[in-house]
């Protein structure tokens, strides 16, 4: 399926301060940063999850600990993806026993890799609480889960996709909409 840009909907600078406000609620909600981890989805996940950590730094002076979560092989679309699906490293240094964890990912759709991810934490531990933040949620669930933290609402059609662009991966920081060029859908 092809897709063209429609519309940028979030430059660098807006980016930056939806990371900034997630942030402060993250720290406030837990008064503090005590026995709180952020574990980021691979790919974009992870570097929302390391931003995170930074600005609640600059807020609270105290580091929090990040990991990364791949979720590959607790995916219910495996099958479908690949016929050699790319299995990566997951990089959680701690133990998740009794923290309070929050699942980091750039964009939240069915709600479909937020179970994978949460199957695949449970897997290493039985963290106290797991709350989802986001950058970008867009609609669409087809799974009764909601993100806790959520930079922007972008209500999508089903033609319609988000792409988060991160300097990390893509050279720049910015979330647009691309819309399919598939007359067929």
């Amino acid at each position: 399926m092809q897709f063209k840009e429609k519309a940028k909907i979030m430059d660098a600078e807006a980016v930056r301060r939806a990371l900034i406000r997630i942030a402060h609620e993250i720290v406030e909600r837990h008064k503090g940063v005590h026995d709180l981890v952020i574990v980021g989805i691979r790919r974009r996940g992870v570097v929302i999850a390391q931003r995170l950590a930074e600005f609640i730094y600059e807020i609270e002076s105290k580091r929090v600990a990040t990991g990364i979560l791949d979720i590959t092989l607790y995916r219910d679309d495996l099958t479908t993806r690949a016929d050699q699906p790319l299995v990566q490293k997951t990089e959680i240094p701690f133990s998740i026993t009794g923290k309070k964890v929050v699942l980091a990912d750039d964009v939240l759709f069915t709600g479909r890799t937020t179970r994978a991810a949460m199957d695949a934490l449970i897997d290493l531990g039985r963290p106290q609480t797991i709350q989802l933040a986001v950058l970008i949620d867009r609609g669409h669930r087809e799974l009764p889960i909601r993100a806790d933290y959520v930079g922007r609402n972008v209500p999508t059609s089903r033609r319609e996709m988000i792409s988060v662009k991160v300097k990390e991966f893509d050279g720049e920081d910015s979330v647009v909409i691309e819309e399919s060029t598939d007359d067929t859908q």
